[in-house]
């Protein structure tokens, strides 16, 4: 595994309405990769914030009868509110509206660009999605709505500032191609080599200040025009760092990082291996090294939106079902590739079968029997053991897997010791006989430890929480005694018994 600083990203959303499943699939997953790699001994820093410029804010706040700036805090807060029900590790937060680092990087990214000739004005009429907040060409609109939120855009006319993205073309080829910026999965990194060689367009990169009454950050030079959002929201993985002002964490974290990781949804890869790229190519500026991209989660197959009510509310599931269930639910059943139906059933399912009955259950059982037979004293496990084996590959599995952004892969090395450690007990049945008649089963025993102990560590980028009750109960691996057991994972359906 790469050794350096690690700099991870979630997207920034918009705050034109409350967080729901989707926005709380990428914090989990970037925290996962967080976790893991400062478990692995490496300098991290995770960064997440809100989109707070864009102008669907400043509708949505019109549409609600309150001052855009007071719209947009209460919202933003809301998302902040998520670091506590999903057991985040957030490093930095940054707010594009209200944090001081954000309007000074995006004005040097700007003249930066600038000087290099790389903008110009001109009228332009085209087909825009506000809910993209994004011009399309008619080509890019199946049966004439937009592919992402299914309705036509409506026509505008402007003069906006453009950016010669067109120039950027050969150099973005180059870097794609070469994996200089890796795109995982595979079908997304194709789908944007397609999306370059098709033939780049210049792009709109700033609107009138008067459609969103002054709201955002004004074009350097340009009072009459704001920045467009996109351009601005991208510049966040900078400015976060200082870019533009003391840039001590700049360097640090972006120019001398080993890994600048953006961890995205689809709907926005476009935006960040193409128009991204480019923006910091123009200013001269190192690129990201890898963007991980994940699909969809869905509700009766519609994707999860603002809309979607409160069965999408990841704060109000995590006070029904608990953290670690959401969290499991999340790294457990979501796949690399497509999208995700979601379900209360499917979540506790999952839970019950793989936590309460699998490893909660191992673990339980394992220290009742040391407790029964070894006073609570664990011996040296067998290295040649099969479990004791399986457990010493484990970290290396988890490893190969979260390197290619394939967190169920990584779980489901998690689990496969968990079976054959539950395997293990039931073809030994170390509780038939006590330690004086069957020395052996002390080693077993061991073993069994041994095999929790790994678990329980390497859980803990994905389950913060369950795993610290293991090992509190364990210990680490090495310890000669381990605690009494108590349970670490409640049965959800039993617990749920009788519940309205």
């Amino acid at each position: 595994m790469t050794t350096g600083h690690y700099y991870v990203t979630t997207s920034i959303p918009y705050v034109n309405g409350a967080p729901h499943l989707g926005h709380a699939l990428e914090l989990v997953q970037t925290d996962v990769l967080a976790r893991h790699r400062r478990r692995r001994g490496r300098p991290v820093r995770f960064l997440t914030g809100t989109d707070d410029n864009a102008l669907k804010n400043v509708v949505a706040a019109r549409a609600a009868g309150v001052p855009t700036r007071e719209f947009v805090d209460a919202n933003a807060a809301r998302f902040a509110a998520l670091r506590g029900p999903l057991a985040l590790s957030v490093d930095d937060v940054i707010r594009t509206s209200g944090d001081p680092r954000h309007p000074p990087g995006v004005r040097r990214l700007w003249e930066r660009c600038a000087a290099r000739g790389d903008f110009y004005r001109r009228r332009y009429t085209g087909l825009y999605c506000a809910g993209c907040e994004q011009f399309y060409a008619e080509a890019e609109l199946p049966g004439g709505v937009c592919p992402e939120h299914g309705v036509a855009p409506e026509q505008v006319s402007e003069e906006n500032w453009f950016f010669r993205l067109s120039r950027y073309q050969d150099e973005l080829l180059r870097v794609l191609e070469s994996g200089a910026v890796r795109i995982e999965p595979a079908a997304r990194r194709a789908e944007v080599l397609a999306f370059v060689r098709s033939g780049l367009r210049d792009v709109s990169v700033s609107r009138p200040a008067e459609r969103g009454g002054g709201w955002g950050i004004p074009v350097p030079g340009d009072p009459g025009q704001v920045v467009y959002v996109w351009w601005d929201a991208l510049a966040n993985y900078v400015t976060a760092l200082g870019y533009g002002g003391d840039d001590r964490a700049y360097r640090n974290w972006w120019t001398e990082s080993a890994d600048r990781v953006h961890v995205i949804g689809k709907g926005i890869v476009r935006f960040h291996a193409v128009y991204w790229l480019a923006q910091l190519r123009s200013a001269g500026l190192p690129l990201p090294t890898a963007i991980l991209v994940h699909d969809y989660l869905t509700a009766g197959g519609a994707k999860i939106a603002k809309s979607s009510g409160g069965a999408a509310d990841p704060a109000a599931l995590v006070e029904r079902y608990g953290t670690n269930a959401l969290r499991w639910w999340f790294v457990r059943e979501v796949p690399r590739t497509g999208d995700t139906d979601f379900t209360e059933e499917r979540l506790v399912a999952r839970h019950d079968l793989e936590l309460a009955n699998g490893l909660g259950n191992l673990v339980q059982r394992t220290l009742t029997l040391v407790h029964r037979l070894d006073d609570g004293v664990v011996g040296a496990p067998d290295p040649g053991a099969e479990l004791v084996a399986a457990a010493g590959a484990l970290p290396a599995a988890v490893d190969r897997a979260l390197d290619g952004f394939d967190l169920r892969a990584a779980t489901a090395a998690l689990v496969a010791v968990v079976d054959l450690a539950n395997r293990t007990i039931e073809a030994d049945r170390p509780w038939e006989r006590d330690r004086r008649r069957r020395p052996g089963a002390a080693v077993v025993l061991a073993g069994l430890v041994h095999a929790c102990r790994v678990v329980a560590a390497e859980l803990e980028p994905f389950l913060p929480g369950g795993a610290a009750r293991l090992r509190a109960q364990l210990g680490a691996v090495g310890d000669t005694r381990v605690r009494r057991p108590e349970p670490a994972f409640e049965r959800l359906a039993q617990s749920r018994a009788g519940r309205p």
